[in-house]
Order: C-alpha cells, then sequence, then structure tokens
C-alpha cells in the first residue's frame, strides 16, 4: 500500500515545524506582566499573526480582549458551501518556575532523548504548529476543504478571562460548525485520545491577619495569636486525612465510568517518590477527572533562610479548587470562601477574593465531527482506536464556545500527554506526537467536509 501522501507532506515539513517552534517557544510569553514583560506577549500574538498571513488568512487581526492581553484571529475561506471550522491554540505559556531546575534554558528549543524541551513545546504553542502543519498539508494535496478560523488566545494560563469576554460582546465572530481545542493530549504517547470532559476551575486568595505588627515570639508566642498558624489552619481543613478535598457542602463522590488510569501507571507519569501513597479514594480517574481537588499553589510567610524569631501578623494563600463536570463552578466557589472563613480560628481577621473562575465541561461525543476524528486518528495511529478520556485541567473558553453556539461540536485533542510535564520544568513535546496529531487533524478535516 502506498504511503498516505498527507502523513508524506507532513513527514517533509517537520524540519520548518522544528524551527518555527523554536522561535515561538523563545518568546517569554507569560501572561503575568508583573514578572514578564507584556512586549514579550505582544512579540509572540504577532508571529502568529504573520504565520497566518503567510498561509493565506484574511482578516487576520490582533484582538485586545478585556484583561489587557491580544488574542489572534483569522479566517481562512474554504469552498462554497463548506462547514466551518475553528482551530483553537493558546501561545501564553506558564511561568518556568525554578530556572535552575531545567536541564536546559526553558526558552530555547532543545532536542534531547528524541523530544524537545522547552515552556510551551507542548502547551500550547505547539498546539499554534500542529494546526498549522495540518492546514499546509491540506493546501499541498487538493486544499483545505472546510472553512477555517483560527484563534490563538493571549492569557489562557492566567484564567482571567479575555478571550471569554471578547467572544461573549462579538458572538458572530468565532461561530462555527465544529470547534478543535488545540490544548489537550493523548492518554499516553501512541494512544490517540479525544478528551469528552474537563474540570472546571476557580482561584480563591485569603488574607489573614491577627497583630498590628509582627512580635518578638519569645516575649509574646504562646498567647499572641500567629496569622501563619490560622492561615495553616484553614488550609488544613480543606483536605480529610486520606487526603480527599473536603469543602463544607461540596460533593466529592463523583465516578468516572471510561476509560481507566492504572495506578502504577499514574505514579510513574506523576513522578511520585517511592514509599509516598496517593490520596484520596476511588480509582485514580475518579480523582482526577471526576471529582473536585484542591491545591494551595503559594503562600505568603517568611522564607527559612533569613527568618526572624517572630509570630506573624499576617499570612496570605493562593488557592486553587478543580470542579468536576455537574458543578457549578460559581456555587463552588460561594462554598470554597464560606469554608474558609468558616475554618479560619481564633477570631482571626480574615478576607477572601476570587481571582479567577471557569466551568466545567462536558462534549456530546455521539455526533459527525467525533466520528470523523475516530476514523481519521485510527488512520494517523495504525492499529490504534481513538480513546475518551477525561481532563483534570480547565479550559473555561470552552464552556464560553458550548454556551454561545449550543450547536457547534466540540473536540479537544493535543499535545499534552503524561511525558510533556507540562506547567513543570523541562517541558517537552513529542515530534512523533506533533506529526502524527497533525495528520489526523488534517484527515479529520477532509472527512468532516465529507460527511
Amino acid at each position: 500500500m502506498s504511503p498516505d501522501p498527507i502523513a508524506e507532506t507532513v513527514a517533509s515539513l517537520m524540519p520548518r515545524a522544528k524551527a518555527e517552534l523554536t522561535e515561538l517557544v523563545a518568546f517569554k510569553s507569560v501572561a503575568d506582566f508583573d514578572q514578564f514583560p507584556k512586549s514579550e506577549s505582544e512579540a509572540a500574538a504577532n508571529w502568529v499573526a504573520d504565520a497566518l498571513r503567510a498561509e493565506g488568512f484574511q482578516d487576520v487581526a490582533l484582538l485586545d480582549t478585556p484583561d489587557g492581553t491580544q488574542s489572534v484571529y483569522g479566517f481562512l475561506p474554504g469552498p462554497a458551501g463548506a462547514p466551518t471550522v475553528l482551530l483553537y491554540a493558546h501561545y501564553d505559556v506558564q511561568p518556568p518556575l525554578d530556572e535552575a531546575a531545567w536541564v536546559t534554558p526553558p526558552f530555547e528549543l532543545t532536542e534531547r532523548d528524541g523530544r524537545w524541551y522547552g515552556r510551551g513545546s507542548a502547551d500550547c504553542k505547539g498546539g499554534v504548529i500542529m494546526h498549522l502543519l495540518a492546514l499546509r498539508a491540506l493546501k499541498a494535496n487538493g486544499g483545505v476543504p472546510v472553512n477555517v478560523k483560527v484563534i490563538a488566545e493571549g492569557s489562557e494560563e492566567q484564567g482571567t478571562g479575555g478571550l471569554e469576554r471578547y467572544a461573549e460582546q462579538h458572538p458572530d465572530l468565532l461561530t462555527a460548525d465544529t470547534i478543535v481545542i488545540g490544548d489537550a493530549g493523548n492518554f499516553r504517547v501512541g494512544l490517540p485520545t479525544v478528551t469528552s470532559t474537563l474540570r472546571g476551575m476557580t482561584l480563591v486568595r485569603i488574607s489573614v491577619d491577627t497583630l498590628e505588627g509582627n512580635l518578638h515570639s519569645g516575649q509574646f508566642g504562646g498567647a499572641a495569636p500567629d496569622a501563619l498558624a490560622a492561615l495553616v489552619r484553614a488550609l488544613d481543613s480543606l483536605r480529610a486525612e486520606d487526603g480527599s478535598t473536603t469543602v463544607d457542602g461540596l460533593t466529592g463522590d463523583g465516578v468516572w465510568d471510561g476509560l481507566q488510569y492504572d495506578e502504577t501507571v499514574f505514579r510513574k507519569d506523576a513522578k511520585v517518590l517511592d514509599g509516598v501513597e496517593l490520596i484520596g479514594r476511588g480509582t485514580v480517574a475518579d480523582r482526577i477527572w471526576a471529582r473536585p481537588a484542591v491545591t494551595v499553589l503559594g503562600i505568603d510567610c517568611p522564607p527559612v533562610v533569613g527568618a526572624t524569631p517572630s509570630v506573624q501578623a499576617s499570612a496570605r494563600a493562593l488557592i486553587s479548587l478543580r470542579v468536576p463536570p455537574g458543578v457549578d463552578a460559581a456555587e463552588a466557589t460561594k462554598l470554597l470562601l464560606a469554608h474558609l472563613e468558616a475554618h479560619t480560628p481564633w477570631g482571626a481577621r480574615v478576607r477572601t477574593e476570587q481571582i479567577g473562575q471557569g466551568q466545567p465541561f462536558r462534549a456530546e461525543t455521539a455526533s459527525p465531527a467525533y466520528a470523523a476524528m475516530a476514523e481519521a486518528m485510527g488512520e494517523a495511529y495504525p492499529g490504534e482506536e481513538m480513546q475518551y478520556a477525561g481532563q483534570g485541567g480547565s479550559i473555561p473558553l470552552c464552556n464560553t464556545l458550548s454556551s454561545l453556539y449550543p450547536n457547534a461540536e466540540i473536540l479537544l485533542i493535543g499535545l499534552s500527554e503524561p511525558e510533556a510535564q507540562i506547567h513543570a520544568v523541562n517541558e517537552s513535546v513529542s515530534p512523533e506526537e506533533l506529526e502524527r496529531l497533525s495528520v489526523a487533524e488534517a484527515l479529520f478535516l477532509r472527512k468532516y467536509a465529507a460527511s
């Protein structure tokens, strides 16, 4: 059997893909402008806009979204009467965290052991390249058979909702028959997977005050209320003895009945240290896809180095709560805020505020688009059948698009498989996954147009 021309074309484009991803990763496009220059994000946005123009996209625009960032939009017309497909990715990235812990510099794409390392290589600058590869392969083999809209978000990792609010204010802009979100990932390398559910999220900041100022721990410790200790007590109340999330009034007994996640494999993927137990109860899939999960993201308190013998007057923390499908994120936020206020001890003054929020998502998988994607992935991954999995992370835009376009089919694919270690140090992408998923997306667009 002769090789598929789409696959051959994508294979021939991989050196160019690596060069482009190298350029894109080099932008320090973290949409936290207190830490990173806004000019880096603007440069990345312009790179994406230029790439779309080079592929013949029309109406290419940098959209100034309400959170002070830019999303990139473009439209590529297809044949008359063809359906419209919206392709999504985001060019903003997580901070590199501890740069000293990276084996190679985080903003320099580096090949090592068959993978390409760099911040955003998988999440989600690689998704931008995936879309470009798929479209180029189609253009080289008879043309793109659908109308294509591309939207590349500039602040997805911050959860500040800029693109969601912009889309709500301009509801006609992103209308489409089918939406492909390129910000998920296969269950493991080589196993084609569509993500059918996403947990939502809420970000909350808690501040605790007990004294007018710090006090000498020898002179006042033992009677003066310690704000840091009060905060620790409040945070500890968010977990049961086994580590399960316990927010007063929030249900935590959801069950995942699809693809299961072997505990041994999970321990390896999560790099859990020998002898350390997993937290929670139920199957791993229950815990990460169907139940709420609280995480303390950061605490403001004195560092160990340079600490003085003082009773702390103030302390604060940033908390994330992942919200499973079927639970309203706004209601979960109210419960979390009320819980923290109720469980802060000693009459300490406590202030809570919501920083960001996104609703959970559940896709309709019985549709022509899903059938076309299953067939396409089966061809791109010979011998493998497309799987359905959940994802513990959040993509708030999914619910916005689902609400704005209730008849649109939404599929989630991408490069963030477990080995990618997204959001951690030494993030990487598998070039083989990039190649095969680009083939799958191109075949999907062709099959969907014919369905």
